[in-house]
């Protein structure tokens, strides 16, 4: 079905106010959450409010926690997340990136102690909304087996790479694993079987099917052993940097909480050749988009879809999973 975003908006934070968040957090949470479905980022936006609603219910995420600064070091500061609501507080760590990159060209938050972001491509997209390059990543808890092994002991920690171009600037999105758990479940929710091999089934066999790959939690890394490699580089980054928690540590917890995450930005206004960059963004895009289409491929640049995607839920409203919108009424 679709929905009016309003509507859909005002549903979430009603059910995030009921259970004691205060108003103002839960309009920007239910914010984040409607952005994310009507961009068509469906498995981060809606269909994970109930799991959002879940971890809240049973006290792994304190609605009333707010992220507290622990220390600078140059351009850098370190905040304790508090365990509160993960999309809020990687919402205002990515703000505070973006005004000390205002005052220095580059700024970093290292942020430790907190709780799943949701869909991370929604900060991305407010460092380019002001300006700014935004890099950023967190870590998991162990869900993919490092290249070789079979337990899982490494994460497949979500990397965003946005780049500001005009209306629809560059969104890399991207977790390490072939798919993140967000979109095997909703190949599950649609029948459907994942495009390619996407990890491994509980005989060890390389798998098509989301229900295995979910099941064992043997997802296959992007790259096969590269995959592997930036997902281990990724996870001591965030942890050594915020003072937080290894996948190793965040692993201890029954549930994924209290995690490490980085938010990086860097302010193109005070770059000398600011002038110049947009046109050499779109020049390098459009070389990129006139390559010969193999198999009638559309070639397209990352996030380019994001912009038409959003229109057309403005329009028609947001698409919404039946049996997600029942879930979410039951809340």
């Amino acid at each position: 079905m679709r929905i009016p975003f309003d509507e859909l908006k005002d549903t979430l934070r009603t059910i995030l106010e009921k259970r004691g968040m205060g108003r103002n957090d839960a309009e920007l949470s239910s914010y984040l959450f409607v952005s994310s479905s009507a961009d068509g980022v469906y498995t981060h936006g809606l269909n994970r409010f109930p799991s959002y609603v879940s971890m809240i219910d049973r006290g792994f995420i304190d609605v009333s926690a707010k992220a507290v600064f622990e220390s600078r070091i140059g351009v850098i500061e370190r905040w304790d997340g508090k365990k509160g609501p993960g999309n809020i507080n990687a919402w205002n760590a990515m703000k505070r990136a973006l005004e000390l990159s205002k005052e220095n060209g580059i700024g970093l938050v290292a942020l430790h102690n907190t709780n799943h972001w949701m869909r991370a491509g929604n900060y991305g997209l407010e460092a380019v909304s002001n300006g700014a390059i935004g890099i950023l990543w967190t870590n998991t808890k162990p869900n993919m087996p490092a290249w070789g092994g079979k337990e899982p002991r490494i994460g497949n920690n979500p990397l965003v790479l946005a780049i500001p171009y005009k209306d629809t600037p560059v969104l890399v999105d991207i977790a390490m694993s072939m798919f993140s758990y967000g979109k095997l479940q909703r190949y599950i929710l649609e029948g459907r079987e994942c495009p390619v091999d996407g990890g491994f089934d509980e005989h060890g066999n390389l798998t098509k099917d989301p229900k295995a790959i979910a099941s064992t939690m043997e997802a296959l890394p992007i790259g096969f052993w590269k995959g592997s490699g930036l997902s281990i580089a990724l996870d001591l980054i965030a942890s050594l940097i915020s003072g937080g928690r290894t996948v190793k540590e965040v692993g201890e917890f029954s549930e994924e909480t209290g995690v490490s995450q980085i938010f990086m930005t860097f302010d193109l206004s005070l770059f000398p050749d600011k002038s110049s960059m947009e046109a050499k963004i779109g020049e390098t895009l459009e070389y990129i988009k006139a390559s010969s289409p193999r198999n009638g491929c559309r070639i397209h640049y990352p996030g380019e879809g994001v912009k038409s995607k959003r229109e057309e839920s403005e329009k028609l409203g947001v698409y919404v999973d039946d049996t997600v919108w029942k879930q979410v009424l039951s809340l």
